[in-house]
C-alpha cells in the first residue's frame, strides 16, 4: 500500500505491518474519543515515526497514487478527527 504523510512523501508499506500499525491506530482512535491531547500526540507522532520506520520511501518524483494519506506530524486533535473513520486512520 502507498502512504502519503502530508507535507513529507509517500512510502511503500507492506500489508504485513498493518498489524502492528493498526495497535497504534486503536490507541489514537481512544485517545481522540476522550480529548486527551497530550496522549493523542505522543501516539499519533509514534504512529507517523512508525510508518516511516516501517515503510520504503519512494523518490520524490514517483507520481503513484497514495492509497492511503495521514494528516502532518502538525495536526492538531481536530485536524485529524475530521479525518477519522470509525476504524481510525487506518483500515481494517
Amino acid at each position: 500500500m502507498i502512504v502519503r504523510i502530508m507535507g513529507e512523501g509517500q512510502v511503500k508499506l507492506a500489508d504485513s505491518h498493518f498489524a502492528e500499525l493498526n495497535k497504534l491506530d486503536d490507541e489514537l482512535l481512544t485517545e481522540m474519543r476522550s480529548g486527551d491531547g497530550v496522549a493523542f500526540r505522543r501516539t499519533f507522532h509514534a504512529l507517523l515515526d512508525k510508518v516511516r520506520e516501517l515503510g520504503e520511501p519512494l523518490p520524490d518524483d514517483a507520481l503513484e497514487p497514495s492509497e492511503l494519506i495521514l494528516p502532518a506530524p502538525d495536526a492538531t486533535l481536530e485536524e485529524v478527527r475530521e479525518l477519522l473513520s470509525d476504524d481510525g486512520l487506518f483500515p481494517g
